[in-house]
């Protein structure tokens, strides 16, 4: 039975990492119909990793010796040479699998890493640009929906194209893909995998390859993280709150190595992130959607399955949302954004002001990087396009063509369903309310998360401090998984601190990840030239 379990939380997660709104749109929309958009979105609805459905168990662990984990990596033991294809070209590498990564893990099955290096490497050969001592590495998470991520291994996408892990080891970079406990990980009658536990695996990953920097090839003073969804935000966490005291405590309590856990560099799509004001961004874009399709995730014989549900807001949850939109201005206004000319972007009681034209804008920019790529825009009524560019935006006319896809709250609701909610819960409380609105509305009489742990799942929190100076971020243009205003503020604060930021919202593109390989490995490229 815990094999079955723990087989359906590998299913889930992967299949969460590659949730997309595969649609995109309201069935209602009236611009739906044979759009560019939907010709695009299956194409773009891939998730990062091929979905492991490979169980863990002691007897699989590489590393296990009679007195618990050896954390020594051997480049001389333990692997097998693969093979691939990337784009006509033969990638060999050696596959280091099943590592446990921790002194005293708490489940083997996702405490463990796997680690990939190019053949070349150990025959003092180069990569394209790297070689043994210059090769940057590759640090993909698996995490989505905050559920437990196994560990990754490369392989071919839903697309049937090499994944990003195979695409990194074509162009010279090691692979070490971790995995991390999630939220529904249950042991003896606790709950094991709640916040913090996914930040602190990674972090223990981290570790683990900086203790063992000169046993490998490989540079892990230049490892750069990457995930989607859940995973985009936890990557985000990693960038932002490298050698962080606060995750001490938990650190030690699995054993983890005493080495620094900073990296170098964040890649993070579609990040569900600043979870506490997540609720009141996405009313206050999607306040005047009155209508929804909600994703349902189920389980039939070990296949994940999903159906939408479609829907109208109740009384009670259109309240909710006019209160949430309402105090969303409090706290945009609070972090003293500044645009690039240095012009503060606030919002006034009504939601209206410069920061909502810079969210306008961001879709403006999208639709022009569209159109320089080919794509014909010219049926979208809520464009105005001249010479060639577009020129504006009907902005009300493209969130309702966008749609909603959650209810108030979106991330914390009155009765504790959501998987945030789940992620907040301890040993021994399955879910917990994050925010103070939705605990005075609780209607399940819920109870509220302990402080510093809310605290420690927002890179908000901490990229003031944070010493990564390249970031990328990317969240689709018809996402509505959370409200873009959520990444656009991580971005603009990263920028106004002085950080090298490249932030987009693809057109067209939905709830997903890994889509744009070439462009992420020549920022990637780039970013490590920049850093010699």
């Amino acid at each position: 039975m815990k094999k079955k379990l723990i087989v359906m939380s590998l299913l889930i997660s992967a299949f969460l990492m590659a949730t997309d709104n595969e649609k995109g749109l309201t069935d209602s929309s009236k611009y739906q119909k044979n759009t560019e958009v939907n010709k695009n979105e299956d194409k773009k609805s891939q998730m990062g990793a091929p979905i492991n459905k490979k169980v863990i168990t002691e007897d699989m662990i590489t590393n296990k010796t009679e007195n618990g984990y050896n954390l020594n990596f051997d480049a001389n033991k333990n692997y097998t040479t693969k093979t691939a294809t990337v784009n006509g070209k033969t990638v060999t590498y050696r596959a280091y699998e099943n590592i446990v990564y921790v002194a005293k893990p708490v489940d083997i099955a996702y405490q463990t890493i796997n680690i990939y290096i190019p053949e070349e490497y150990f025959k003092n050969k180069s990569v394209g640009k790297y070689n043994a001592k210059t090769a940057p590495i590759f640090f993909p998470n698996t995490v989505g929906g905050y559920m437990p991520g196994a560990a990754g291994v490369p392989g071919n996408g839903r697309d049937g194209k090499p994944d990003a892990s195979l695409v990194a080891l074509s162009n010279g970079y090691v692979v070490a893909s971790p995995g991390a406990r999630g939220r529904t990980l249950e042991k003896d009658g606790k709950y094991t995998g709640k916040a913090p536990a996914v930040i602190v695996d990674l972090k223990a990953a981290v570790r683990y390859l900086r203790y063992n920097d000169n046993k490998m090839p490989g540079r892990a003073d230049r490892i750069i993280s990457n995930g989607t969804s859940a995973g985009g935000a936890v990557s985000a966490l990693l960038g932002a709150t490298g050698n962080s005291k606060d995750y001490e405590p938990y650190l030690k309590e699995i054993g983890a190595l005493k080495a620094r856990d900073d990296i170098y560099a964040v890649s993070a799509y579609c990040p569900i992130t600043n979870l506490e004001n997540a609720n009141t961004a996405y009313e206050w874009m999607f306040n005047d959607v009155k209508t929804y399709k909600k994703i349902e995730i189920s389980m039939l014989d070990y296949n994940v399955e999903r159906k939408y549900t479609e829907g109208t807001l109740t009384d009670d949850e259109i309240l909710r949302s006019n209160d949430l939109k309402k105090m969303f201005p409090d706290y945009v206004n609070s972090l003293k954004l500044k645009d690039k000319n240095g012009k503060l972007l606030t919002l006034d009681k009504d939601g209206n002001g410069s920061f909502k034209n810079q969210i306008k804008q961001y879709y403006i920019d999208s639709a022009n990087m569209a159109l320089k790529k080919g794509t014909d825009l010219s049926e979208f009524d809520f464009l105005t396009i001249k010479n060639g560019k577009v020129v504006d935006l009907d902005y009300d006319k493209y969130i309702a063509y966008m749609g909603r896809q959650k209810t108030p709250g979106a991330f914390d609701n009155v009765d504790l369903s959501t998987g945030e909610n789940n992620e907040f819960g301890d040993e021994t409380t399955n879910n917990k309310h994050f925010t103070e609105y939705m605990l005075e509305h609780s209607t399940v009489n819920g109870m509220m998360a302990d402080k510093k742990i809310i605290k420690m799942m927002n890179p908000m929190n901490y990229i003031g401090s944070s010493k990564v100076k390249y970031w990328r971020i990317r969240h689709g243009a018809v996402d509505k998984d959370t409200s873009l205003a959520i990444p656009a503020i991580l971005a603009i604060k990263l920028e106004n601190l002085g950080k090298k930021v490249d932030f987009a919202s693809p057109w067209a593109t939905p709830h997903s990840g890994d889509y744009d390989l070439d462009e992420l490995f020549r920022w990637m490229d780039k970013v490590v030239a920049e850093g010699k």
